[in-house]
């Protein structure tokens, strides 16, 4: 098995209004059966509006937040890991402030995976293949340094590769393994994309295994459900709330 992942370029700036399907359309090579579209959210949200008009970026932040997770103090201000309106947990809300107008904040596609699901369909239409799409965008992880690209939208595409019950090279059985394919593919995207260099969208080709039907389940998919969460909480907001609850439970107790 081979794969190869390239970049598309000639993608212009985008604005809000922009039909995202026919300008990538324009800019792809010929497309293969099986490719999958690696786009970065930053074009869909500004393609769909998602504009906010903020003074300051925390205040976009607290907006797009449903529940601080952990915050942390640095020499420039505060970091916040939250639960934004998406049901992800990551840094700022997924709220950006580069590139952007004046005054103005991005936040993340109100639900990515309709948006991969209208790319989907227009390019399937137009090119007559088989492909799927993958919208990513940039997350750090626990327990590890650094960041990487993962898939916060999908479609036409199976986001998780389940190997249960399927035998390794030795003939083991594998009995919880769940390869988070779309975050591979986001991640293996990201290092021909880069942070910088006005490429927001590529190709992976070599993983038509993967491409299916568009009524399988996108990237939200992939999102642990809290109570499958062992790690819900931050260290001091953990400490916190036992805290309070023993205080609490002394004082029922009195």
């Amino acid at each position: 098995m081979s794969l190869t992942v390239f970049a598309v370029p000639g993608i212009p700036e985008i604005v809000a209004g922009d039909d995202l399907a026919t300008i990538i359309g324009d800019a792809l090579p010929p497309l293969e059966d099986g490719d999958i579209l690696a786009i970065t959210s930053k074009i869909v949200s500004k393609a769909e509006g998602r504009f906010v008009a903020a003074t300051h970026r925390e205040d976009a932040i607290t907006a797009e937040t449903v529940r601080i997770v952990a915050t942390r103090e640095h020499p420039g201000g505060v970091t916040r890991i939250v639960e934004n309106k998406l049901g992800m947990v990551l840094a700022a809300a997924g709220v950006d402030s580069s590139n952007t107008p004046e005054g103005f904040v991005l936040v993340l596609p109100a639900d990515p995976d309709a948006s991969a699901r209208a790319l989907v369909e227009a390019l399937r239409a137009r090119f007559g293949v088989s492909i799927g799409v993958v919208i990513t965008d940039t997350l750090g992880r626990p327990w590890r340094q650094g960041q990487t690209d993962v898939a916060i939208g999908a479609a036409g595409i199976r986001v998780l590769d389940d190997l249960r019950g399927t035998a390794d090279a030795s003939g083991k059985r594998l009995d919880v393994t769940v390869a988070a394919s779309a975050d591979e593919i986001a991640g293996a995207a990201d290092l021909v994309k880069g942070k910088a260099a006005g490429l927001p969208v590529a190709i992976v080709r070599g993983l038509g295994r993967l491409v299916g039907d568009l009524d399988l389940p996108g990237a939200m998919s992939i999102v642990r459900p809290a109570n499958e969460d062992m790690f819900r909480l931050g260290t001091q907001e953990a400490w916190t709330e036992g805290y309070e609850a023993g205080l609490h439970a002394r004082g029922d107790d009195a």
